[in-house]
């Protein structure tokens, strides 16, 4: 009996925790870096560093700069700098984003700015073929020397 009431408060305790959200409010700016396990909802500002293994939302007010490393992120607001994700990039028609993304798969809204370089890999699969490209600037040197040859 006494080990099954032990049990149950700490089962409550890390829930919770795993379920809270961090929320940064309108109006609130923060610089520095942010390291989390939890899910952010961004209204305010952030200059620096944020790194969670959770999801990012970040809202019409909402302004990041810097670099950004989680899994999944919401745009509805503004991003400049570094963008990694291992999940979904999502831009709904408000969205800013400038910069760099790396992430797995994006989605994008009619009415979003997207003017970032953009490196999407889906598997780790697509890295061998990776150094094959070195291959063609060398057939297309050897098309070159064909020409040469003719003339």
């Amino acid at each position: 009996m006494f080990s099954s009431d032990n049990k149950k408060p700490k089962q409550v305790t890390t829930m919770e925790t795993s379920t809270q959200q961090n929320i940064i409010a309108q109006g609130t700016k923060i610089v520095g870096d942010i390291a989390s396990q939890g899910p952010f909802r961004i209204d305010g500002t952030v200059e620096g560093n944020v790194k969670t293994s959770g999801k990012v939302v970040v809202g019409k007010s909402g302004f990041i700069k810097g670099t950004l490393q989680g899994e999944n992120a919401d745009f509805e607001g503004k991003f400049s700098g570094k963008l990694i994700l291992s999940g979904t990039l999502s831009l709904k028609s408000t969205a800013h984003i400038e910069g760099e993304v790396h992430t797995s798969k994006l989605a994008v809204e009619p009415g979003a700015t997207f003017n970032a370089t953009c490196s999407m890999k889906g598997t780790v699969k697509a890295l061998p073929n990776e150094p094959a490209k070195p291959t063609q600037p060398q057939s297309q040197a050897e098309a070159i020397k064909k020409p040469e040859r003719q003339a």
